[in-house]
């Protein structure tokens, strides 16, 4: 199980990341295209790798929100 805010989430998904070494800034940067808007960057590959991880865990994190009137909140499980 995967903590994360405070939550408990009972899903272990796996995540496609592109990493890319840029010569020119001689670092690392990760990008989920699952994920739009979801990078992060790092002087290592591994620095990278850990986080994209961080942001993943970040972009997926519950997050309180206010309802229209009449909106419900309903959990969809896939796989």
């Amino acid at each position: 199980m995967l903590t994360g805010c405070g939550k408990l989430y009972s899903v272990v998904m796996t995540f496609r990341v592109v990493l890319e070494y840029d010569s020119e800034a001689a670092s690392w940067s990760a990008v989920c295209p699952q994920l739009p808007g979801c990078a992060s960057a790092g002087f290592t590959e591994e620095e990278a790798k850990q986080g994209i991880e961080e942001a993943i865990r970040l972009y997926l994190a519950p997050h309180d929100f206010e309802l229209p009137a009449g909106a419900n909140i309903t959990e969809v499980t896939v796989g």
